[in-house]
């Protein structure tokens, strides 16, 4: 989920450092799509079935591993290891699940084989499992790569100018304030956007991910809409059969816990995708989806990197060619950083402290003192 300056010089054999708070280029870069494709390796554009799958097979047997531990073991524990266990096994599938999520997010990019009925039945089953309604995720988020960078059409993490805020920001740009928001954020943000757009693009009517007649989609979309009802409905059913034969506390610890993980780290990886200090936005004077798509930062979540299928540090890459399967990526990004140059963006801050950050100091959007024609946004945080 390199840096936005320049490359220092290093005085030493030193690994180069990046000044990650350096603003990115907000000028049309002189760069095309074709040429950054044509430094890319092809083998990067090619997908394959066995591979995709054996990702999900990989994710699949460590989930079952864990689920085998945690039923089978922790139950005969003492108490006070059992208060140790279960919270790892909710850090450890959850983290787990999350991986799982992400090749379901491949899916919904047709990245994950050549075929799109194999995308979209395979999507359609892990995103339901995980309580998501696919079709209405793919169609959205297709759009927010379609806009990125956007402050009218982007989908997702639209960052409000200082005359939008609501009346109790100032009472929140506090510590306490500050660490309330960052939590409802992470525990209530994914629900609250599928069923509510919080923190999504303005519309001029509600609009919700489970409403196949809602202004998020067309006409031609609504049936795959009642499709992606029918999915997370099925499951929803599922879990009460389980909690009728299991208990409620059983279908918590076991499913419900390690699912608020996965809903965390997926709104904290987004969050922090496309939320920087040294971003722009751009409203319809000056956005263009080159960059629109360069507007994103890669991130380092350590060990995690490869856990979550390295959809945290890949993700310029990924909204240039959305198509690019994701084992894949690392290559890819590689090759495109020459090219890049100073529109690359890496930011290897510690996630726990980013994500801090970002909260403090990118409150709202406003342009430069004298830019006020230009149509460049840059995040605020002074009320």
């Amino acid at each position: 989920m390199g840096a936005g300056g320049r490359m220092s010089v290093p005085s030493s054999p030193k690994k180069p450092e990046f000044n990650s708070l350096k603003r990115v280029p907000y000028s049309k870069p002189a760069f095309t799509l074709s040429e950054i494709k044509k430094a890319i390796p092809a083998h990067c554009f090619q997908r394959s079935v066995l591979r995709s799958f054996s990702y999900l097979l990989y994710d699949f047997i460590l989930a079952s591993l864990f689920y085998y531990v945690a039923t089978n073991y922790f139950p005969n524990l003492p108490q006070p290891l059992s208060y140790v266990a279960w919270p790892l096994y909710w850090a450890m599938q959850g983290c787990i699940l999350t991986g799982v999520w992400v090749i379901a997010h491949e899916c919904g990019h047709h990245a994950f084989s050549d075929y799109q009925w194999l995308d979209d039945t395979v999507g359609l089953i892990l995103h339901s499992s995980l309580l998501v309604p696919y079709f209405s995720w793919k169609y959205s988020h297709r759009r927010h790569h379609s806009n990125t960078g956007s402050l009218e059409r982007d989908e997702v993490f639209v960052p409000k100018k200082k005359s939008g805020l609501r009346w109790w920001a100032k009472h929140f740009n506090n510590p306490p304030g500050r660490f309330l928001s960052i939590t409802i954020q992470l525990t209530l943000g994914w629900p609250l956007y599928l069923a509510f757009n919080v923190a999504g693009r303005p519309y001029d009517r509600f609009a919700c991910h489970y409403d196949p007649y809602g202004p998020i989609f067309s006409d031609r979309e609504r049936l795959q809409i009642y499709i992606s009802d029918a999915g997370v409905l099925a499951v929803a059913y599922a879990l009460y059969r389980l909690v009728l034969a299991k208990g409620v506390g059983w279908v918590i610890s076991v499913y419900g816990v390690p699912l608020l993980v996965v809903n965390a780290f997926l709104v904290m990886i987004t969050y922090l995708q496309h939320t920087h200090p040294s971003l722009p936005h751009y409203d319809s004077s000056e956005w263009d989806w080159m960059r629109g798509a360069l507007s994103t930062v890669d991130r380092d979540y350590g060990i995690l990197n490869k856990v979550f299928h390295n959809i945290t540090d890949t993700h310029v890459a990924h909204h240039l060619f959305s198509t690019m399967p994701h084992y894949h990526a690392m290559a890819a990004t590689k090759a495109i950083k020459p090219i890049l140059g100073e529109y690359y963006q890496f930011d290897g801050m510690p996630v726990y402290k980013a994500i801090w950050r970002e909260a403090k100091e990118c409150l709202y959007v406003e342009p430069d003192e004298g830019d006020k024609e230009k149509g460049v946004f840059w995040f605020r945080n002074k009320l």
